[in-house]
């Protein structure tokens, strides 16, 4: 092999072995937030599930005074 296929050879991998790391770096970031937002997207599940749940009982109260007060 001559020396000027040998450079290439060599910047040819080196090429490739940048672009693995590239992708490995990009494969990482994808799940680091990937589960960043699975989590909000719980959290904000919960949220609502409470949210709706002190509405449902806001609404009974609601509805608890304007029966009693029909009733006066």
């Amino acid at each position: 092999m001559d020396k000027h296929m040998g450079e290439q050879l060599n910047k040819a991998y080196e090429a490739y072995r940048q672009a693995c790391m590239e992708r490995d770096e990009a494969q990482k970031e994808l799940q680091q937030k990937t589960e960043f937002y699975e989590q909000k997207l719980h959290e904000l599940r919960e949220q609502y599930t409470a949210q709706t749940a002190f509405i449902a009982r806001l609404l009974q109260v609601l509805l608890t005074f304007l029966g009693n007060s029909s009733g006066s």
